[in-house]
């Protein structure tokens, strides 16, 4: 293995410029996950968030994620490229085949956001939720006071996780002649000559996937209530509870 020549490549300005060099297929695969994650979310989080509240469609949650985990990924980017529509033709900034791509990867990141956000809201404690009722919240309010608050870094869990598994998935759309760094990969892994090439666009993938994964970790650490410690929200219920109880108790006074 010459990773001598691997880092070469790397620091070599010539390898990150042009239509085929690193930073635009860089560019590209980042822009696919992200593009991936919104649609993801933008599906699949109003659908976990509003059986998780009513209780009610947990099987239809479940049955989406469980399909999702189910079809391997590449089958589905491989069927979805033989299509006339989505096809293989380019679409923007997505390059050839992103279409198709976007799809597959779409369908990829929903288990894990769905999965994450219906347990999350179910586990709130339902004592919280009939005392917001009691109070005279609607039920949105109650979502938006209650749930919504203690259920967030659960969901936020859940689409870290799919982040990073988007991103490193995103690879495989150079095996339908879409974007991104496995472009790298597979022409160097192609051409004995070149397998540094291969491990750079390895490298550089396995490099983003942990600056995603630290990014992503912050921001759960961000959205965590205090002294909740990253936990479910049914242990930081009984916290949120046992923080109140211990502000309303009388304090003695001193002798």
């Amino acid at each position: 293995m010459d990773l001598g020549a691997m880092w070469d490549f790397l620091t070599d300005p010539a390898s990150w410029q042009g239509p085929s060099g690193l930073g635009t297929q860089l560019v590209q695969q980042l822009l696919l996950t992200v593009t991936a994650l919104a649609v993801a979310a933008g599906v699949g989080l109003p659908i976990a968030l509003l059986a998780g509240h009513h209780g009610r469609g947990g099987w239809l949650a479940i049955n989406l994620s469980n399909l999702g985990r189910a079809v391997p990924t590449f089958a589905l980017l491989a069927l979805l490229a033989r299509f006339s529509w989505p096809g293989s033709a380019e679409f923007g900034p997505y390059g050839r085949a992103g279409l198709a791509t976007l799809l597959a990867l779409v369908f990829f990141a929903l288990p894990p956001i769905i999965a994450q956000a219906y347990v999350a809201v179910r586990e709130v404690p339902e004592d919280l939720r009939d005392a917001a009722r009691g109070l005279g919240h609607s039920e949105w309010q109650v979502f938006r006071a209650v749930e919504w608050p203690l259920a967030l870094p659960l969901v936020v869990s859940g689409l870290r996780l799919a982040l990073v598994q988007v991103w490193a998935t995103a690879t495989i759309a150079a095996l339908v002649g879409g974007p991104g760094l496995g472009n790298i990969i597979r022409l160097g892994f192609a051409d004995l000559d070149r397998r540094s090439q291969a491990l750079a666009g390895a490298l550089l993938v396995a490099v983003v996937a942990l600056v995603l994964e630290s990014a992503g970790a912050l921001v759960q650490r961000a959205v965590t209530p205090p002294h909740a410690g990253g936990g479910s929200p049914r242990r930081n219920g009984r916290r949120m509870r046992l923080g109140s109880a211990q502000s309303r108790a009388p304090r003695e006074e001193p002798a």
